[in-house]
């Protein structure tokens, strides 16, 4: 009888240790995903602020170059598009 409640304790015992084992890797999963998924937007957020600063860059020169009115309108434009994205983050 005593080898039995041992037996049966011991189960328990390795049941308990396998499901937190379980819930461990499963958490360790999800923070990975979690941190990949923000890296994955914090590496999109970086390539729309590089590509409006190349086009804020090419409207600025096209107008230093040339201030003729469609110039003036196109970085009056960028600058709206930038006072957006400024408010964004």
């Amino acid at each position: 009888m005593a080898a039995l409640v041992f037996t049966l304790a011991n189960f328990g015992i390795e049941w308990n240790l396998r499901n937190r084992e379980t819930d461990r890797l499963a958490c360790t999963e999800q923070r990975r995903v979690e941190e990949e998924q923000r890296r994955i937007e914090a590496e999109k957020q970086s390539a729309r602020r590089t590509r409006i600063e190349i086009e804020r860059d090419i409207a600025f020169l096209n107008f230093l170059v040339d201030s003729s009115d469609e110039n003036r309108l196109k970085l009056r434009q960028m600058l709206e598009i930038l006072q957006i994205y400024q408010d964004e983050i």
